[in-house]
């Protein structure tokens, strides 16, 4: 077996396809968010506006979160010591999970190392755990739920794309007294939509379901003090658990679930990719904490987000740019082609100085392929004109096609 020639084989095609990914090198400016300086191949630099971030309302380089992350690093030190059973939990750990258990109006929480992982790890271990246990499954949901809910073993059942009926078909096929979760995502990061999960919360009281909200893309940004859709839906106490990230709108990393009490002590009990990694630094656990303190008291940033993201729906709706007009903050804009798309994106990177990244094949379906524009509260009038101007003249160059102008209100 030539090995490397079979790697080579599978890249080469890869890049044929027109899915191979390549990264974009950057160093982002906490003292000019949203600039970046993106590091060229041919060793040259360039001075970039990010519009890909899924840092939402910049709280990464919020100046009381740093300063609250280096002192906490200051105090104990970079690196936990071990899992969370072996000298890992330190008290940042304790009082974020209790943070975290407030915000979404739970007895309970529960951290991991990331979102990816909180997904896969609590799937995963329900499904196994849960004797005959069957999920019903969103067709868009993330690759995290999908691999969870595979690691399990247990059966799956998919259902249309926020489709109340299609799920309730779904469930009256299914024996009332067997073990069932419904999973759903609050608002689908590829395509903007937002979940009807009033809706899977009466299904699930009828047909004795319980329910897994993935909020991971609206903590932070919806609701009243950032509990996400379901606290803007005034339903959050109605969901058996609400999963998250701290990695996007908080501005740190890592991921989390919440529910009652005895349901997160079984996954924390059970979920070997829980017992068995280190936990997270917990002076980036003191970081988030502090995050989600002040997003909880303060409405400026989403006041300001909310603004912004009108503001570029608007500009790329009087340009005559495509996008998918939804009721979040996603942009996504349709290409259709995974080539054509990259060549846009390294046009509008290369030749204009706006960072978008192509998404392509497997992260959207085939023929689907689109720039996500995403939206800080850090973006300028001058820089939103300016992702327009560019969106024009690289659309102009490559024929692609503009539509009527329909402004957003």
């Amino acid at each position: 077996m030539d090995y490397r020639s079979f790697f080579k084989r599978s890249l080469d095609r890869l890049k044929e396809e027109g899915g191979y990914r390549v990264f974009t090198d950057i160093l982002r400016s906490a003292s000019d968010n949203p600039k970046a300086m993106h590091f060229k191949k041919d060793g040259t630099q360039q001075d970039v506006t990010v519009w890909c971030s899924n840092d939402y309302l910049g709280m990464s380089q919020n100046p009381d979160v740093i300063k609250t992350t280096i002192a906490a690093l200051q105090n104990v030190g970079v690196g936990s010591g071990g899992t969370r059973n072996i000298s890992g939990t330190s008290h940042y750990h304790v009082l974020l999970e209790e943070e975290l258990a407030s915000l979404h109006k739970k007895e309970a929480g529960l951290l991991f190392t990331s979102g990816y992982v909180s997904n896969e790890a609590s799937l995963s271990t329900l499904g196994s755990k849960l004797e005959n246990c069957v999920f019903l499954s969103d067709e868009r949901n993330h690759s995290s739920i999908i691999q969870g809910i595979r690691h399990s073993g247990a059966e799956k059942i998919i259902f249309k794309h926020n489709n109340v009926a299609d799920l309730r078909e779904k469930l009256i096929g299914i024996d009332i007294d067997r073990p069932k979760i419904i999973v759903f995502e609050a608002v689908y990061s590829m395509d903007g939509t937002i979940s009807p999960m009033n809706e899977y919360c009466d299904l699930a009281d009828e047909f004795n379901a319980m329910t897994y909200l993935d909020e991971v893309h609206a903590v932070g940004l919806y609701g009243k003090t950032g509990g996400g859709i379901s606290e803007e839906l005034g339903v959050a106490e109605r969901i058996d658990i609400i999963e998250g990230t701290l990695s996007k709108t908080f501005g740190v990393t890592g991921g989390y679930i919440t529910g009652s009490a005895e349901l997160v002590d079984f996954v924390r009990s059970f979920a070997a990719s829980f017992i068995f990694t280190t936990s997270l630094p917990p002076a980036l656990m003191a970081g988030a904490l502090k995050s989600i303190q002040h997003l909880r008291q303060s409405e400026a940033e989403r006041a300001q987000f909310r603004t912004n993201v009108t503001l570029v729906k608007n500009e790329l709706a009087g340009r005559g740019i495509p996008f998918e007009n939804t009721r979040s903050h996603i942009v996504p804009i349709i290409i259709g082609d995974p080539k054509l798309c990259f060549s846009v994106a390294q046009d509008l990177l290369n030749n204009h100085s706006t960072y978008v990244q192509p998404i392509n094949f497997p992260t959207v379906p085939k023929g689907s392929e689109r720039l996500r524009v995403t939206v800080m509260p850090q973006h300028t009038p001058e820089m939103i004109t300016n992702l327009g101007q560019a969106l024009q003249i690289v659309w102009e160059k490559y024929g692609l096609p503009f539509e009527e102008s329909q402004m957003v209100g």
